[in-house]
């Protein structure tokens, strides 16, 4: 007899715990898609004041919880890995940042769960480049509709749907133009409105694959609409041309200065 199959939400916790070590030692405090595509938009966005408290969803290695403490926020982190968690803590024990973040072992999907933190307990809250990692995001928006004060914010980045999901594939094309060689660089999209759940690699080598939970932009902007919430910002966010280059020339970078992978977007509540 084979085991039956594992619930998504529970395949993808046990995918990022296996690939805790690897990720936190490759991210570290940040690569080039945060330090240039999600941090900049993400930090703007959330206009965060000395001593607001901000719920940091899926917060991974803590790399953007320790960022918003340093801002002089007051963060609490969680994440359903329990690997992810101890190499946040490990990173942040001992630093003048320890005192203003709380990392917990909490489920985003846990609507429950997440009420527990107290409502209209936090100003702010903040997803990483993480809701395509989750089986369910309704869930969390209904309880960020009720974690957050009146005219809270939320602020996330994602894989841009439309550029960067599930069906997209990088494309390099030469022709013979005026005497010169000239290269195009483009993406071929096969798959878009259906959603869709695929295994996929956060980075290179890392040991197992993870579910990636694509959904078009009206799902993902229609959940949090149903949730009480408004677009009220959004930015598309590409590599510059002039960005050093890569080895590998199908990667993003500047070579697709043209293209952003990543849509960092800001909702606030109406009710």
């Amino acid at each position: 007899m084979t085991d039956p199959p594992l619930d998504p939400n529970e395949e993808t916790r046990r995918a990022w715990n296996a690939n805790a070590a690897y990720w936190d030692g490759r991210m570290g405090e940040g690569n080039d898609f945060v330090e240039v595509l999600t941090w900049p938009a993400s930090e703007r966005m959330l206009t965060l004041r000395p001593g607001e408290r901000v719920l940091d969803v899926a917060c991974g290695n803590g790399l953007t919880s320790r960022r918003m403490a340093a801002l002089g926020a007051q963060v609490v982190a969680l994440d359903f890995a329990e690997g992810m968690i101890a190499h946040a803590r490990a990173r942040t024990e001992g630093t003048d940042l320890a005192t203003r973040i709380d990392y917990r072992v909490l489920d985003a999907a846990d609507e429950r769960a997440l009420l527990a933190l107290g409502e209209r307990a936090f100003d702010a809250a903040l997803c990483a480049m993480a809701l395509f990692d989750m089986a369910e995001i309704a869930p969390l928006m209904r309880a960020l509709a009720r974690l957050l004060k009146p005219g809270g914010r939320f602020v996330f980045s994602v894989l841009h749907p439309c550029l960067n999901g599930a069906g997209v594939i990088h494309v390099a094309e030469q022709e013979e133009r005026c005497g010169q060689i000239v290269t195009t660089y483009s993406v071929k999209v096969s798959t878009y409105m259906t959603p869709v759940v695929v295994p996929a690699l956060a980075m290179r080598g890392q040991p197992q694959p993870q579910p990636l939970f694509h959904r078009s932009l009206q799902m993902l902007l229609g959940t949090a609409f149903e949730a009480g919430f408004v677009l009220d910002a959004l930015e598309e966010r590409a590599f510059p041309p002039d960005h050093p280059p890569s080895t590998n020339l199908l990667s993003w970078g500047a070579n697709f200065s043209e293209i952003p992978p990543v849509l960092v977007a800001r909702v606030r509540l109406t009710r």
